[in-house]
């Protein structure tokens, strides 16, 4: 029967608008990332500071168990309440953490407040982590309604070209944030300057999902009047299947392992380069901002590959050993061989690692999991993977400070002082061999098992 769905303007209509409030929120997610000098000189944050910070985004989708509750309510409530609510929250969590780096809060009885605790922790940190925190609740809530809302327009259709394209999208932001962030803070001498320009991009995809509500609301009314057959309704205790499931499991410790090294690693990654090659943090984040740009033109082609011949289990393996190799060449090329065409090449290989692997696995897990709790499912993965995302952070700066003692102060004196990577980048690529282990066990399991992660998506 002839629906939304079948009409591909809409499909892909509905695709864009969901796509277009991922891009403005990987922006905010990576907007201070480039700043991190910056922010070490004004605001006197520390790598540990720093790292705590950014690893904020997923404390209570870990912690208070949010995301969970987010995939339940996505469930139960459907894509469209979801969609609005998360982009709520994200506004919500986005204007905490400008508020908290802009000049507003200098001298305000908030920061007054919060010195009057923990005081080693700059106040601007300490409310910056709350707003990120908020924020990371909503951008990971949108994350899995996007996912399932794809799903629900594309199934049985290109439903991993999709993905790859929403991801694309996304990956863009990803792009432009770390060219235009450091521009802006510097052209208007602020770091709270980005922040608010980002805020502002969030607030126009609120107004994309508003147009998605709409949409979907249609195509919900078509469904309903061709009587299509219901899935059955969730249940709470479907989410113990899943913790019941190996090769569930294995795609989730996959995904946590192969994040950890991705994400977090995007946080330092200029302050890295910085340090290498011994550039401004402009130019570090110029030579970085190509990262996602491997992983936008290839993910889509990727995906469209996958629909049509399949190969999802080889897709994570090749993934993961591509990550381990950059992560490598950034940890053990010696300084007089670390050139920026050295850099250029291993970040590229990185964004083509960073298509492999997202291309197949999002559009594997519903292969492995009924759809009345697909949500749910995404929804745990996530919530595994923020586990990593929000220890490795945190873990990083860390290191950073204990195997560089007194570069901090050095540069928040206004001194000049390069940190060494070498543990941290080890680190991140001790978690790409770990990934590569789960992907060939995950490709024996699907052999035994027939769950045809290695078959095409498409249906014929």
């Amino acid at each position: 029967m002839s629906n939304l769905r079948n009409s591909t303007t809409a499909r892909w209509t509905a695709l864009i608008l969901l796509a277009s409030m991922m891009f403005f929120a990987y922006m905010f997610v990576d907007v201070l990332s480039p700043l991190k000098t910056m922010l070490e000189t004004e605001l006197s944050w520390s790598s540990s500071v720093f790292g705590n910070v950014t690893g904020s985004e997923y404390f209570l989708n870990v912690f208070a168990f949010f995301l969970i509750f987010a995939g339940i309510i996505l469930d139960k409530m459907g894509v469209r309440f979801t969609a609005l609510l998360s982009a709520a929250v994200m506004v919500l969590g986005a204007a905490i953490k400008w508020f908290a780096v802009s000049s507003y809060f200098a001298g305000s009885g908030v920061e007054t407040f919060l010195n009057s605790f923990w005081p080693a922790f700059p106040a601007s940190a300490k409310l910056a982590c709350v707003g990120f925190a908020i924020f990371g609740c909503g951008v990971e809530m949108a994350g899995v309604t996007v996912s399932k809302g794809i799903v629900k327009w594309f199934t049985g259709k290109e439903l991993a070209l999709a993905m790859g394209i929403e991801m694309a999208i996304a990956r863009l932001g990803v792009f432009a944030v770390f060219r235009i962030s450091p521009r802006i803070a510097e052209s208007f001498s602020a770091i709270s300057a980005p922040v608010l320009f980002c805020l502002i991009l969030l607030l126009v995809g609120f107004i994309c999902f508003l147009a998605y509500f709409a949409m979907d609301r249609n195509l919900e009314k078509e469904l309903k009047a061709q009587d299509t057959a219901p899935e059955d309704p969730f249940k709470i205790s479907d989410i113990g299947k899943l913790f019941g499931s190996r090769t569930f499991l294995i795609v989730s410790g996959l995904c946590v392992l192969y994040y950890s090294a991705i994400f977090p690693f995007q946080k330092f990654a200029a302050n890295m380069l910085e340090n290498r090659l011994h550039i401004s943090s402009t130019e570090a984040s110029d030579i970085f901002s190509w990262f996602p740009i491997g992983a936008m033109v290839l993910t889509p082609l990727l995906g469209s590959f996958l629909d049509n011949r399949g190969k999802g289990a080889t897709m994570l393996i090749w993934g993961a050993v591509l990550m381990c190799g950059c992560h490598l060449v950034f940890a053990l090329v010696p300084a007089t061989a670390f050139s920026p065409l050295v850099a250029y090449s291993a970040i590229i290989l990185l964004g083509v690692s960073f298509s492999l692997v997202p291309a197949a696995l999002w559009p594997s897990v519903p292969k492995l999991v009924e759809g009345r709790y697909l949500g749910s499912a995404y929804s745990v993965i996530f919530w595994i993977q923020n586990i990593g995302l929000w220890a490795f952070p945190l873990f990083i700066g860390v290191v950073l400070d204990a195997t560089n003692p007194g570069v901090t102060n050095i540069i928040a004196a206004g001194g000049a002082a390069t940190y060494d990577y070498t543990l941290p980048m080890l680190i991140f690529a001790s978690l790409g061999i770990l990934a590569l282990l789960l992907g060939l066990w995950l490709k024996s399991e699907d052999k035994k098992k027939g769950y045809g992660l290695e078959l095409p998506n498409r249906k014929a």
